[in-house]
């Protein structure tokens, strides 16, 4: 029998699974690690720990599964959103570290394109605007503070292709990973952007020339690499490119409209589309399956799943010390306590902007609050708050289609950690007005990446099989009494951003 690896490198760690033709998850590994933030709105990593983590849990999968390496057909490597990518030089080694997704520090640059370039030419040619989560405007940082290791870059590596090149010695970036760049990737055309990236000030020779479907065989694994993998020299690799895409599909969105909400460290909602240059307040790239016709736009929060453990560790230490002497998780706990709160959280409204927000608001110094705070207000009632904002903010995410060509299904699915939690997936309802899917036993990117595998070998012919291989869990419908009263809290949400944003500014630049 024939089986396939699918790897995901996400921000705070490392998942693999190992899977039969017929979708039968084998084996699955973890290995966690940290993000630098050295100062505040950094965010930053080395690609060394993700170089360890993939090897340890590729090897990991194939020692549990008890399967003959000769069998593994491929692997696939999908990653997180690595903003400037890795800067290498001609040795290919690492010159600074990756400033990721949740990193800020690149504001003057922002500032220098919007004074300098013209932004309808900008969205036009790429599908993007301009904000420092893109990672043009972080390479543009790199060449205005680090001198020294600009005069020796030679290649800009996405995680993803980074990871490929240390499993193959093949250099190439895939279309997804090269679209998420913004301000240099040509969306329509499919290719690096020579105008933007004169207009910009940025080599065009740091962008590595070969850029592949997400479905084609990059490589073979090295004797080096089979040494610490477990895997075949020669196996072939993938290079499934950005990790939301991948999990899109893996959640079996592959329809125009189809539309799955993430749910993790961040909150990303994304759906399907041949429609280009939707909204400039979205992000769009090339989808990991079919990326010449395809797009894949999505918004997103940048922080989620972040701000409830903030909550747990910072306010819910009582239930962290329970969970150490009984055993039970503290986000049940807390769940347990929100559970019977109404909905709104009796007068509870709070803004989850704890590292800037990405889409659809792109401002770097909006900051996290609560308002309406009283005496009646228990910890219950502040972690349901906080569950609830993070649901506005995705629903003023899909509120960006609105006026656009995207038409959207009518559920919408729900994958993550936050899909475990018992309140979450109805709040998400109940919010967004959309009745919401879980999958059952929920692998996420993994799954998605070994798909991949399958079609670039030739062992799926069609990842619509995907289908097939989901068991979803029933829907989950909204209230529509809990959703009349969240109409009203989420314009008291829209316009609380706006009556504060501007304290917000000021307080952050105190704090620098």
């Amino acid at each position: 029998m024939d089986y396939l690896i699918g790897v995901d490198i996400g921000t705070s760690g490392t998942k693999a699974v190992l899977i039969d033709p017929n979708g039968k998850v084998l084996a699955h590994s973890y290995k966690g690690y940290e993000v630098e933030t050295p100062k505040p709105s950094w965010a930053q990593q080395w690609p060394e720990p993700w170089e360890e983590a993939v090897n340890f849990t590729i090897k990991s999968v194939v020692e549990k599964s008890n399967v003959d390496p000769e069998q593994i057909k491929g692997v696939a490597i999908s990653s997180l959103y690595g903003g400037s990518g890795i800067p290498v030089d001609q040795e290919m080694k690492p010159l600074a570290p990756c400033l990721i997704w949740m990193d800020r520090r690149a504001e003057d640059e922002v500032k220098w394109v919007e004074e300098n370039i013209n932004l309808d030419e900008l969205f036009e040619i790429t599908g993007n605007s301009v904000n420092s989560y893109f990672g043009f405007t972080k390479i543009l940082w790199m060449k205005n503070n680090l001198p020294q290791v600009w005069s020796k870059i030679q290649y800009f590596l996405p995680p993803a292709p980074y990871i490929v090149y240390t499993l193959t010695g093949e250099v190439a970036v895939d279309y997804s990973s090269a679209g998420n760049i913004g301000g240099v990737f040509n969306l329509r055309e499919r290719k690096w952007s020579k105008e933007m990236v004169e207009k910009l000030g940025i080599p065009l020779s740091f962008f590595p020339e070969r850029l592949v479907e997400c479905t084609e065989i990059v490589g073979g694994i090295t004797e080096e690499a089979a040494k610490k993998t477990g895997l075949k020299a020669g196996t072939p690799v993938i290079c499934g490119g950005v990790d939301a895409p991948v999990a899109t599909m893996g959640a079996g969105a592959l329809a125009e409209g189809n539309h799955v909400a993430m749910l993790g460290t961040s909150m990303c909602w994304g759906f399907i589309t041949q429609t280009p240059n939707l909204s400039p307040n979205l992000v769009s790239m090339p989808h990991c399956v079919d990326s010449s016709e395809i797009i894949y736009t999505f918004g997103g929060a940048a922080t989620a799943g972040a701000i409830l453990k903030w909550f747990r560790n910072v306010i819910g230490t009582e239930e962290i010390a329970v969970e150490d002497k009984l055993g039970i998780n503290a986000y049940t706990l807390l769940d347990l306590q929100a559970k019977d709160i109404p909905a709104g959280s009796e007068g509870l409204l709070v803004l989850p902007y704890f590292m800037g927000e990405r889409s659809p608001i792109w401002d770097s110094s909006a900051r996290g609050l609560v308002l309406g705070l009283s005496l009646v207000h228990t910890k219950g009632h502040l972690y349901k708050a906080f569950m609830e904002g993070v649901a506005y903010s995705l629903r003023h995410n899909m509120e960006m289609v609105l006026g656009t060509d995207a038409v959207l299904d009518k559920e919408l699915i729900f994958v993550g950690g936050g899909s475990k939690s018992m309140n979450w997936p109805q709040i998400y309802a109940d919010v967004t007005g959309y009745p919401v899917r879980i999958i059952k036993n929920d692998v996420e990117a993994p799954l998605g990446d070994a798909v991949l595998a399958g079609i670039a070998t030739g062992i799926i012919t069609d990842p619509n099989v995907l289908k097939d291989w989901l068991d979803f869990e029933e829907p989950i419908y909204p209230n529509p009494e809990n959703t009349s009263v969240y109409d009203q809290y989420y314009e008291e949400y829209k316009n609380l951003y706006v009556s504060t944003k501007d304290s917000m500014k000021r307080i952050t630049k105190i704090n620098q």
